[in-house]
């Protein structure tokens, strides 16, 4: 009996791993949907779209985007939030990810209900401004909203997201006034800009360097530590107006919190593979992307961290959602 016991279990762990086996060999067996949490074109969208397509190459499934905008991000993260962990619904996010906890209430624990599977990206933002905008530099800029005190509109891709942070910081520490016009994405907020309708944007490098190249827009100065690498003649803010303003971007990709493990790494796997091949660098490199494509625990982090870095920030900025 107790032999007969034995082999029964041993039987059964047997199937067990062999079931763990043949699903991780089974994923993924059908469409994968990517969430964007704003609207399509702007840098997050880019980012997504561009990632979509190399793990759609390299795992041989068909990978779309499912842009969710508006709330700043939160309602497309709280939407994302209550789908399977599956592994068949991802999302791509962008730093208004770890600014909204400190803006508002979230209906989402923005650590525990998800799963981060790698940080894809980090990089910057141009102070770009219409052609008709009379400055060139940021210290012509700010000279400019000093004497028009509230009049000067910058647009951002919502209430609480990083370029919306990055106006209100540039207000506090230059010491101005100008008026925040909020859009449904980077996408819409570009399109104003583009056509006059706003005077200057924090614009995610990514999605403006084409347009700064043609000459639609003028890029005057970037939120780095350091020039990017894509247009080395930009000087930083820090460096030509307002010394200590830096404001950094990232995209991670993640997952619905309980997705299994062989799932997030063989995700993980496949993103590393596309950002650490010499084309998609290049490509990256030239929208002033840097690839990162680091671990699991290494993305959780760098999330955490940053969350914790800018709660003081929008305090001390007195930052509240409209």
């Amino acid at each position: 009996m107790q032999l007969k016991q034995i082999l029964i279990a041993s039987s059964a762990i047997l199937l067990g791993i062999s079931a763990t086996s043949s699903h991780a060999q089974a994923y993924p067996a059908k469409t994968i949907r990517m969430i964007v949490p704003i609207a399509a074109g702007g840098g997050t969208d880019t980012m997504a779209r561009l990632i979509s397509q190399k793990l759609a190459e390299q795992m041989n499934v068909t990978v779309f985007v499912d842009n969710r905008p508006g709330g700043g991000t939160v309602i497309g993260t709280e939407y994302f939030s209550k789908t399977p962990p599956d592994g068949y619904t991802l999302m791509t996010v962008a730093p208004e990810f770890s600014i909204q906890p400190s803006l508002r209430k979230v209906p989402y624990d923005p650590i525990k209900d998800f799963s981060f599977i790698t940080q894809l990206t980090s990089g910057q933002y141009f102070l770009t401004t219409h052609p008709t905008v009379p400055v060139k530099t940021a210290k012509q800029f700010i000279a400019l909203v000093k004497e028009r005190p509230g009049q000067v509109t910058f647009a951002s891709s919502g209430n609480g997201s990083a370029n919306h942070l990055a106006g209100v910081l540039f207000q506090h520490m230059t010491g101005t006034k100008m008026i925040h016009v909020p859009y449904k994405g980077a996408g819409p907020a570009g399109i104003a800009l583009l056509g006059g309708e706003i005077d200057f944007m924090f614009s995610n490098v990514a999605s403006a360097i084409p347009y700064v190249r043609s000459g639609k827009l003028r890029a005057i100065a970037s939120t780095g530590e350091k020039r990017s690498g894509v247009t080395p003649d930009v000087p930083t803010i820090a460096e030509s107006a307002v010394p200590g303003f830096v404001v950094t971007g990232f995209f991670i990709m993640m997952a619905p919190a309980g997705t299994p493990r062989d799932i997030i790494t063989r995700v993980n796997g496949e993103a590393v593979k596309a950002l650490q091949s010499t084309a998609f660098k290049e490509r990256l490199s030239a929208l002033g992307l840097d690839a990162i494509g680091n671990s699991p625990e290494a993305a959780t982090k760098f999330i955490q961290a940053e969350i914790t870095k800018w709660a003081p920030v929008v305090k001390a900025a007195g930052m509240k959602t409209d």
